[in-house]
């Protein structure tokens, strides 16, 4: 640990490409004023369905002082999710990747934002991939869909597809790229033995400070053009009926989540409807707050929260249940959640979206874009790919 610390003050634009030698697990997180990044791991938990429960009904003290290390940071899986509140996953194909997996650090280390790191040639990459779902496919799904909306099943439904290629990628070459062109408010990556997780995820799900709780749905994709601005794109969403509906409907069901937890009249809509820009697109997003009831655990809040409606549809109950039943494959990280729990209680969770997982140097990147009513399946198979592309440019 001593020695990290040391060739940071020695030399700070060599600080990660040394960590990144040492072949010892890392985690880079966003923060407000940069990334923190966490290493030096005493413990690391990889959950399953039969220890998830003992992992979020741990006691904390929450009147004693802790250091910045004193938490408990990683990933929940979608699958292992779906386990949590009873939704049954059929027979999928499955490559086999942790359920989800939590370490606990003894080293925190602030970095800037502009993170400087020279890489080596290591990457071995793939510049093509496959799709699991050719349009073709899709608009079947996406018909349906269509007809489960119409009969009342759900109101909107996300349709996933995942592109894949083999390569041996460096993730940090990668994460540091990634943060120079599409720098994402919940940002992240891990490196560990055998996996790799790079992601610009731009949407937080739960962000708990004591009593107080917020979640910040997005809702709503725009293309981003020469020709349209961000006060455009805003025009655009506000005229839009069908993203208005989608909006409105995700922010409907995130409120809804809130209540079951937090004290009756204290779930507000703090920010309404602002666009978020990033490389590629537009985003529609919302803030909403709410005070927790007292007697609330943590593993209430992951209940009521996960997996995030906006990446799933609405109601969830029930679009979970036809999504498990048309999808083939599992989505390992993708619509999970990423974050940490702190010793005092505090929490702060992501969605896991436009992120690589990298596992035993196969690359798959998930991406999914919602069904309504009145959508178009041409037009939302084509948002995957814009969704995509940021994180596809990087094997170029």
């Amino acid at each position: 640990m001593q020695d990290f610390k040391q060739a940071r003050k020695l030399n700070k634009k060599n600080y990660l490409e040394n960590i990144n030698n040492s072949k010892k697990p890392f985690i880079i997180y966003k923060t407000n004023k940069g990334f923190d990044l966490f290493t030096d791991f005493s413990k690391k938990i990889i959950l399953n369905n039969q220890n998830i429960r003992s992992f979020l009904n741990q006691k904390y003290n929450l009147k004693k002082k802790y250091k910045s290390t004193d938490l408990l940071i990683g990933f929940f899986g979608y699958e292992l999710l779906n386990n949590l509140i009873g939704v049954k996953i059929h027979r999928q194909k499955s490559i086999n990747f942790p359920k989800g997996i939590f370490y606990k650090p003894e080293t925190k280390i602030n970095l800037k934002e502009d993170l400087t790191y020279d890489p080596k040639s290591t990457n071995q990459i793939n510049k093509n991939f496959k799709i699991n779902i050719n349009q073709k496919s899709y608009t079947k799904i996406f018909d349906k869909f269509k007809k489960k909306i119409r009969s009342g099943e759900t109101y909107q439904i996300k349709i996933c597809t995942k592109y894949k290629n083999k390569s041996r990628i460096d993730p940090l070459d990668f994460f540091c790229r990634l943060s120079k062109t599409n720098l994402a408010p919940e940002a992240f990556m891990i490196k560990d033995k055998n996996y790799s997780i790079i992601s610009c995820s731009p949407e937080n799900l739960i962000n708990k400070k004591g009593s107080s709780i917020s979640t910040k749905p997005i809702a709503g994709t725009l293309r981003k053009t020469k020709k349209i601005n961000k006060r455009k794109a805003l025009k655009f969403f506000r005229n839009n009926l069908k993203e208005t509906k989608e909006h409105n409907m995700i922010v409907d069901m995130e409120r809804n989540d809130l209540s079951r937890i937090c004290v009756p009249g204290s779930v507000k809509l703090k920010k309404e409807k602002s666009v978020e820009e990033y490389k590629d697109l537009y985003h529609y997003v919302s803030l909403i707050s709410g005070k927790l009831k007292k007697k609330v655990q943590n593993i209430d809040i992951i209940k009521a929260m996960m997996p995030g409606g906006s990446v799933i549809g609405c109601p969830k109950i029930s679009t979970l249940n036809l999504l498990n039943n048309q999808e083939k494959e599992n989505r390992n990280i993708y619509t999970g959640s990423f974050g940490f729990i702190k010793f005092n209680g505090d929490m702060r969770f992501n969605i896991i979206i436009r992120s690589i997982l990298n596992y035993k140097n196969i690359s798959e990147i998930s991406v999914a874009s919602g069904v309504v009513i009145d959508s178009n399946a041409k037009h939302e198979f084509n948002e995957n790919f814009i969704k995509a592309k940021a994180l596809i440019d990087l094997y170029k």
